[in-house]
Formats: C-alpha cells, structure tokens, sequence
C-alpha cells in the first residue's frame, strides 16, 4: 500500500522538512470526507502500535477499525504504516501526520470547551457602555464582583453619550449600558432597571463665592454661567434642565457644551462657569472642584442599566446582576 495511488487521489508525498504536502485535487477530495474519527482512530493504533489493543480502547471492534485505517490510507494515497503480523509500525509519512492529527485533534476540543466555556458565561467578552460622571462608585464594584466570580470573561468598557449606549444596545454593539435614566419612548423597547438615586448638586470651582456656602439654592445657579453637556449627544440633559428650572420661569444661561465630564470638569476648574452634576461628582472631579448640594433638593437623578429583552448571552446575564449585587454593596 506504499506510493500514491492513482486519480482521483493523485497526489506528492513529501516529508522533507516534517511537511505532508498533497496535491490540490487530493486535498479537496480528503477534506470532503475525512472525519475527526478517523483522525481518532489513525492516533489510537499509532500509539498502541496494535490494531487489537487499539479496537479496545476506542471500544470498537476490529474489522472495523482496521477497515477505517485502510480507507484513511486511500484518501490520502499514501501508507502511514508497515502492516506486521502482530503489530503496525508508522510509516515516515505516519511519523508527520501523527503530529498533525494530534494538533487538529486537540484544536477541536480545545474549540468544544471553549464553546461549552462561552455557553455557561466562564469565557468570552462583553461590552458595557457607561457614563463616567454617573457611574464613577457603582462601576468599579461591579467590575470587581463580576471579575472575582467570571475571571475568563474579558469585559470591555466604552465612555460614551446617553444616545450612542442606547444606540449602541439596538445595534449590539454593546451588551449593557449604565446610564441615567430616558423616558419609555426614548428606551424604546430596551430594559431598564433603577441602580440608585442622586442628588442634584453644583460643582464650582474652589474660589468661586458658591464653594464657601453649605448648601446652593437654584435661583443662585440661575444667575451664573452654565457649563452643560452637549444637545446633540445629551437631549434628555438638556430636558432635565429645562423642568429644573421651570419653577423660576426662566431657562438657564447655557454658556458652553461639552461632550464629556472630563471636558466639563476643566471648563469648571478655569472659572468658566458652574455645572450642575449628581451627588458623588466630587468622587470623579476630586478637589479640583467643589460640589454643594442644592436646597430645596429637586427630584433626584435615577441611574439604572439598560440592556435588551432578548438573547443576551449567559455572561452578559451575570455581568447585569453583578451591577444590581453593587448596589447594596
């Protein structure tokens, strides 16, 4: 059984260099039929160098057995063993495809517990869209509940506006969002749970007569310059300013907009105006900024995770109630 068998299984053996090279029509014709079992099977008789020994460990009989080899022999057109009385013996060609049938055999179940691993939530990768200024205590305590429990799920974080999460999550391109609560319509059909309650506040710089006082009224902040978030990136901001100041009937003097909190953060510090931001700003800006509760206190800002209804992945599922066990951690 030696050579290369004529067409269709024409090919070149060449072992040179430890490389089996087959002709392109051999190849396409091999790779039609050949299964992982008969990779199996070639592995079991090259290591027990007997086809009896071999049949009873891959608890088949050996007619069979023998039968697969041979057929293996003839896809490939080449002979991978001397055939003894008593034993097998690889063949050169033998010698390399055992090292190649070893490596596709041990890919395939390293891609099996992968997928066993990714199906049951220990493995694979999540993106998670979050806002720094809203998230900046409950985030970093998710991440390390969700990483203690799940440590081979890799967990992407992406900074980003209220309207590119939620276009985000329609768009899968992200698995959750953290994120201050939008109306229904808004949500339009994504799911959204409440994570906490946040008072309204001021941050000023530390020079500005506002940082000495205790507690800030509203009709005080009416009269300064608003840093604020940008419109395009920030309607529901833009809203909540709006119903805030209602009770004065006056719209705020907005005298710039910025597309992130580190932006605004800055615009703050040089004396550029004041920002109305949620309880635990300070933890974000740090002595940079002053941050004063605002008196009488205003409907609080609600900051919850939003995420789809359907087919969310099991590690995407552990990760949503991570962020729901930090609330109370």
């Amino acid at each position: 059984m030696g050579g290369c068998l004529s067409p269709p299984f024409a090919c070149e053996a060449d072992v040179s260099g430890n490389t089996l090279s087959l002709g392109l029509a051999g190849q396409r014709s091999i790779l039609t039929r050949m299964e992982l079992r008969h990779l199996r099977y070639f592995v079991a008789v090259a290591e027990e160098q007997n086809v009896t020994r071999a049949a009873a460990r891959l608890h088949v009989s050996q007619p069979p057995l023998s039968r697969q080899i041979r057929d293996l022999e003839a896809e490939l057109g080449v002979a991978l063993f001397h055939h003894g009385a008593k034993a097998v013996r690889l063949t050169e060609v033998g010698r390399v495809f055992l090292i190649e049938a070893r490596a596709v055999l041990q890919r395939a179940d390293d891609a099996v517990r992968m997928a066993k691993a990714v199906a049951g939530g220990q493995r694979g990768e999540i993106h998670v869209g979050y806002a720094p200024s809203l998230t900046v205590e409950i985030l970093p305590r998710a991440l390390r509940i969700f990483q203690e429990a799940n440590p081979g799920v890799r967990v992407q974080l992406h900074d980003l506006s209220t309207q590119e999460m939620l276009r985000g999550l329609r768009d899968r391109k992200l698995d959750v969002a953290l994120l201050v609560q939008v109306s229904a319509k808004v949500l339009g059909g994504l799911e959204f749970e409440e994570l906490g309650r946040y008072a309204v506040c001021v941050a000023v710089h530390p020079a500005h007569p506002l940082a000495r006082a205790r507690k800030v009224g509203l009709e005080q902040v009416a009269r300064e310059r608003l840093i604020a978030y940008t419109l395009a990136d920030y309607p529901e901001y833009h809203a909540w300013l709006a119903d805030l100041f209602a009770p004065l009937n006056q719209l705020p003097l907005i005298a710039e907009e910025h597309d992130s909190s580190t932006s605004l953060i800055a615009a703050v510090e040089a004396g550029r105006g004041v920002a109305l931001v949620q309880q635990g700003f300070d933890c974000l800006a740090g002595p940079r900024l002053k941050v004063r509760p605002l008196v009488p206190a205003p409907t609080p800002l609600v900051v919850g995770v939003a995420y789809r209804k359907e087919g969310n992945s099991t590690a995407t599922e552990k990760f949503i109630a991570a962020v729901k066990g930090a609330k109370s951690a």
